[in-house]
């Protein structure tokens, strides 16, 4: 990860989500009731549940929705099914894109995502073709502003935590971890007193490459279609915006 910064990346999905804040619950309940489905309703012993309800509530989903999702998996009455998909594949310029997703309906998924990729200038790929340029970690951001610790401090804490790597850029202090340490690392800081501006377990490039700018509009442009369709839940790419 040395030398990327993901924050700027961040910054600009969320500006961007804020105007599908209704979808993004609606994904966020998908994801909730998946995990509650398959290993239970206690987030303390369904760690997948857990993951899934802090990425809610860093949404400000309200816990009413929350609660719901949970209770609807546990109905017995529920007969929903969704499986888990990825999708592998190219942007303009050959940038990789790493889609993962969750369908009731295979075909409409698969048909869905050939049609966001090809009509913005870029293709499906077989499986294994863009993953390897991934790597899953966890992920922690700490804005600086206001914070009375420099670089030294952080990289103590950090240590401690049981973090694998700091990076600092002018905004934020970046934390990245193993994901079987994300919960560990994420309640020591906080217990520490650090707000966390971002947390999540999340696909991280291994190297990205900067978008052409005559590339850029129509790479967003298919960033926005694969985000915006309803069983998707996640999109990764290497760009550097």
């Amino acid at each position: 990860m040395a030398g990327h910064s993901k924050w700027k990346n961040i910054q600009g999905r969320k500006n961007a989500q804020d105007a599908k804040r209704g979808k993004i619950f609606q994904k966020l309940s998908k994801e909730i009731y998946k995990a509650a489905k398959d290993g239970g309703p206690d987030p303390d012993t369904n760690a997948q549940l857990r993951l899934a309800v802090d990425k809610a509530k860093a949404s400000n989903m309200p816990n009413d929705n929350i609660d719901r999702a949970i209770k609807r998996a546990t109905d017995s009455g529920d007969g929903a099914n969704y499986d888990e998909v990825i999708y592998e594949g190219y942007g303009p310029s050959g940038l990789a894109v790493l889609v993962h997703g969750l369908t009731d309906n295979l075909n409409r998924t698969s048909t869905n995502m050939h049609v966001a990729f090809s009509r913005n200038g870029g293709s499906l790929g077989e499986k294994g073709s863009v993953s390897y340029m991934f790597n899953r970690k966890g992920y922690i951001a700490i804005e600086r502003e206001n914070l009375e610790v420099d670089e030294d401090m952080m990289m103590m804490a950090v240590l401690e935590s049981g973090a694998e790597e700091l990076e600092t850029a002018d905004e934020v202090f970046e934390i990245y971890c193993d994901p079987a340490d994300f919960q560990t690392v994420k309640e020591y800081l906080k217990n520490e007193g650090y707000t966390l501006a971002e947390a999540e377990v999340t696909m991280l490039p291994t190297m990205t490459v900067p978008v052409p700018e005559n590339k850029r509009e129509q790479f967003l442009g298919m960033i926005d279609a694969l985000e915006d369709d309803d069983d998707v839940s996640e999109v990764f790419h290497n760009g550097e915006m």
